[in-house]
């Protein structure tokens, strides 16, 4: 087995040489595809890094909105997706239509999107956001009502956070819904010293429990810079894998066993080379979508 896993890691790392390709991995991707990474990291991050290169193609490993999220912003670029369907349940709970109805029951609303939703959705909405930045982008908006597609729960933090009311979509992500405010008090007795850090897509309760509430980045960044030896991490267990590769000297205990997203599973070493072999399955956004939801994307780099 391990001679066939360097065999695929051998074969695609020639692949991506003769293709002029770069492989992105989203953070909770299995440890195997996160070790042949040109880049780990969240959605959004992934995407502005793959705009900074010279590739020709991307091979996204993650689900389908990231990929259109890359195809959005990098049109001169092959976006492929090892495993077209890899889906994000959250994403697909909000579509263009259901939200240019709630446009219409809250005229002079602005439309804020999370990041985690089609390119459809994406045009429809007057700015993007991501778990990282909600907050801040939400604090310097100047609107008397803010529409927030599709995570209710990263919706109820930002309104905690900013005191803003909210629209918010019933939308989840059912793997961070699956954490409960019972596992935090479990692992806060099991580990006392701990601190306890979790995603803003978790339940209220779950977050008004934790030390921190972060984005996947934002976990990464504080796990290197803490003094803690110990960190009970409420999120998809796939962090965990890059946050012992990167700070083997302290201890990562995910919250709950359960939070894995099947989706982000998907995709192995077999998908990333069939999908550099064949050049496909392309994402590509439809030039006409793509325009209105790169001025959503573009709006959120400028005002934060």
């Amino acid at each position: 087995m391990k001679d066939s896993r360097q065999d695929l890691t051998s074969r695609i790392l020639k692949l991506k040489k003769e293709r002029n390709a770069i492989v992105l991995v989203h953070n909770y991707q299995l440890g195997e595809v996160q070790d042949i990474a040109d880049f780990v990291g969240d959605s959004l991050e992934l995407s502005q890094n793959a705009a900074r290169t010279d590739a020709s193609v991307i091979v996204f490993c993650g689900v389908h909105f990231m990929a259109e999220t890359a195809s959005i912003l990098c049109p001169d670029k092959k976006v492929l997706l090892p495993v077209l369907e890899a889906g994000c349940p959250m994403a697909n709970m909000i579509t263009a239509p259901a939200l240019r109805e709630l446009k219409e029951q809250h005229p002079g609303a602005l439309a804020m999107c999370y990041v985690n939703t089609t390119a459809e959705v994406k045009a429809e909405c007057d700015i993007c956001c991501t778990s990282a930045n909600a907050v801040q982008l939400a604090q310097k908006l100047e609107a008397k009502e803010i529409i927030f597609v599709p995570d209710q729960y990263l919706g109820q933090y930002v309104s905690m956070k900013t005191g803003k009311p909210m629209i918010l979509w019933p939308g989840y992500c059912p793997t961070h819904a699956r954490i409960q405010a019972a596992d935090i008090a479990r692992m806060r007795k099991a580990y006392p010293r701990a601190e306890v850090m979790v995603h803003p897509e978790c339940r209220s309760e779950v977050s008004a429990m934790a030390d921190f509430v972060l984005s996947t980045g934002g976990m990464i960044r504080h796990c290197r810079c803490t003094g803690a030896t110990q960190i009970v991490v409420g999120t998809e267990m796939g962090i965990i894998y890059r946050l012992r590769k990167e700070n083997p000297d302290k201890m990562f205990i995910p919250v709950s066993e359960q939070a894995v997203c099947p989706n982000m599973k998907m995709i192995g070493l077999e998908n990333v080379l069939w999908s550099l072999e064949d050049l496909a399955p392309e994402v590509r956004v439809p030039e006409e979508v793509r325009v209105r939801a790169r001025k959503s994307v573009d709006r959120m780099i400028q005002v934060s």
